[in-house]
């Protein structure tokens, strides 16, 4: 079983890699800061809901789109 920690931050960083986002940009649209985009990037931080709805927001998703790939 995948780490839901690792699922998350992937599925994050493909999001943001897609829209041509750096994690500064990501972290600023999303209110947040740099290097806790990094750190849930690489699996290393559980993301409370708050911050991955304001995430979703910023990468002009949903929350449910973010956490589709967690089984």
């Amino acid at each position: 079983m995948n780490d839901p920690k690792n699922v998350l931050g992937k599925t994050i960083r493909e999001m943001r890699l897609k829209l041509g986002l750096s994690q500064e940009r990501l972290a600023e649209l999303a209110g947040l800061h740099w290097t806790y985009i990094g750190g849930i990037e690489r699996g290393e931080r559980n993301v409370s809901l708050v911050n991955i709805v304001k995430i979703a927001k910023a990468l002009r998703a949903t929350p449910s789109l973010l956490l589709s790939r967690i089984t």
